[in-house]
């Protein structure tokens, strides 16, 4: 599955600190439970990673509300 494949796939998304000073990614769905621990340093990465990747979809969604 691709990025731009959409899903009919439902899952939870839990985010949190560890006793262990990492930082946990919890992904759980139907017959999955993943969790994905970051040292806090990639926990920062992937948040600026997501946050210009929202910035990119809202100037996506905003330029296809212009051409209607």
């Amino acid at each position: 599955m691709g990025i731009n494949k959409e899903s009919e796939i439902a899952a939870n998304l839990q985010i949190g600190p560890t006793d262990h000073g990492m930082v946990r990614i919890y992904v759980e769905g139907d017959g999955v439970d993943l969790p994905l621990d970051f040292d806090p340093e990639e926990a920062e990465e992937i948040a600026e990673e997501l946050m210009a990747a929202a910035e990119v979809a809202r100037q996506m969604a905003a330029g296809s509300k212009k051409k209607r």
